[in-house]
């Protein structure tokens, strides 16, 4: 458990990562609106919202391995510098294909220098047990601030112009640089690792290591997908008439990602009570048929609302287990490297997913096309199978602690029967 530092830390760095993360879902609030706006195609809008992955994949590399190196609050104050010039960018120049491709993609940037820069701060600090709880406690954080997001935009843009859903989130972002400056200080130099900056080899190495990081790609691809289209989903499904109410379509995605917080941290507590590799897999399998599911209940917007929820409960639930999995199966000399490559594979599924999901429904029919949904629902869902498959094929181990109950039970098990 936390002693009071440990709970300090962790609830000081969730929340600036919450504050920077505010402009993370405004693209997706606003997809639709846009896309119409500046005459896009789906797959056009589909390849804005994954620049802001390709951004942050490209940058990783290089941000996260400098943890290795380099204390990483300077690296988590840079990425939110970068944060707040992307959403301030896109607010003042976005008026088409290139330039949002351009802003969204350097706001992708920032979070790669925030997001696992911000990790590696706890996962210095902690080991064990508490390290994997801050591990949930942290990968939560994106949740909140990926539900926070989603409403702030939605406010502003209905409220005032779209222009302020992506203004406001660069003023917290600078106010979360400012917190951080007054509140964590500076740590010790890392140990030198042993290896070049980009030379990520020992890391692909660790079978461990890297199991867990294909099944981030298939997580990610499939999280990202939806929060780039679920509003435009329930809208077709006759989310429209709903608009300004309880259950509009932005309002309903702001549930799905707050109940997503909750079952980050249950998924996390599942992978210590009964084995890490078997959560992931059953949770995983599960989201992939619920995903399934939601594309055939266009028909009604109460069942589709639904199953969205129920979707959101299960869309994120596997997220801290497969990052503590990657984690804590890493060289302590390379807990940078390994991040770096576990953010490179999980988000290069937030790159292509929105994009395929677009082109999906291009081929099918388009955004009015009830066939092109369920298809594209499909095809989301089977890609989804890849983390399954990886826990199966590859068998990654387990975390010291992880299975306790099962464990004990087993122990209990064996006890009774040698009476």
């Amino acid at each position: 458990m936390f002693g009071f530092s440990g709970w300090w830390l962790t609830g000081l760095v969730c929340l600036v990562e919450v504050l920077s993360m505010l402009g993370f879902s405004s693209y997706a609030v606003l997809l639709a609106p846009l896309r119409d706006a500046w005459g896009l195609t789906n797959t056009e809008a589909g390849w804005i919202g994954g620049s802001f992955f390709a951004g942050y994949t490209i940058a990783v590399p290089v941000l996260v391995t400098l943890t290795d190196r380099m204390d990483p609050r300077r690296i988590w104050i840079a990425g939110a510098l970068l944060t707040v010039a992307g959403n301030a960018g896109f607010a003042t120049f976005a008026d088409g294909f290139w330039p949002a491709l351009l802003f969204h993609a350097i706001a992708g940037t920032g979070l790669a220098g925030t997001y696992m820069p911000g990790l590696r701060l706890l996962a210095d600090r902690l080991s064990g047990s508490a390290q994997s709880r801050a591990v949930g406690f942290y990968t939560a954080s994106f949740g909140i601030g990926t539900a926070s997001s989603y409403l702030l935009a939605d406010g502003m843009a209905s409220a005032f112009s779209w222009q302020l859903a992506f203004a406001v989130p660069a003023a917290t972002s600078a106010v979360a640089i400012l917190m951080v400056l007054l509140f964590v200080g500076p740590s010790a130099p890392p140990p030198k690792p042993t290896t070049r900056l980009l030379d990520l080899r020992p890391v692909l190495r660790n079978r461990d290591s890297v199991a867990y990081s294909i099944a981030y790609f298939a997580h990610s691809f499939e999280l990202y997908t939806i929060r780039a289209w679920i509003i435009s989903f329930l809208a077709f499904s006759g989310g429209s008439v709903f608009a300004g109410g309880a259950f509009a379509p932005a309002k309903v995605a702001f549930a799905m990602a707050v109940l997503g917080i909750f079952s980050i941290l249950l998924g996390a507590e599942s992978s210590i009570r009964f084995g890490r590799k078997r959560t992931v897999a059953v949770l995983m399998s599960l989201s992939s048929a619920t995903g399934i599911l939601l594309g055939l209940s266009y028909q009604i917007y109460e069942v589709a609302v639904v199953a969205a929820l129920i979707y959101g409960m299960v869309l994120t639930s596997e997220s801290a287990s497969v990052t503590a999995g990657a984690l804590g199966n890493a060289d302590p000399k390379l807990r940078g490297a390994t991040i770096a490559v576990h953010s490179m594979i999980g988000f290069a599924g937030g790159i292509f997913g929105p994009a395929v999901f677009g082109a999906v429904l291009d081929l099918a029919g388009g955004t009015d096309t009830a066939t092109a949904w369920i298809i594209a629902y499909a095809v989301l869902g089977t890609i989804t199978l890849i983390g399954p498959l990886s826990m199966v094929l590859l068998r990654p181990a387990d975390l010291q602690g992880d299975g306790a109950f099962r464990q004990a039970r087993a122990a209990r098990s064996a006890s009774s029967r040698a009476r």
